[in-house]
């Protein structure tokens, strides 16, 4: 019984944080969806006014 318990909390703890990981990972495509944009954005930006900064 005591390592039927045992089994039982690994699992919950794997459980939680895999759980953890991928809301992580679902909040972090968001902030490379958010960047990516604001990349194109100044991309654009300084495409359409002709500035030729190296």
């Amino acid at each position: 019984m005591t390592a039927f318990i045992l089994v039982i909390v690994v699992v919950a703890i794997l459980l939680l944080f895999v759980g953890g990981l991928v809301s992580l990972l679902k909040w972090m495509i968001w902030v490379g969806i958010v960047l990516l944009v604001l990349a194109a954005l100044f991309w654009l930006v300084r495409t359409l006014t002709g500035r030729k900064n190296s």
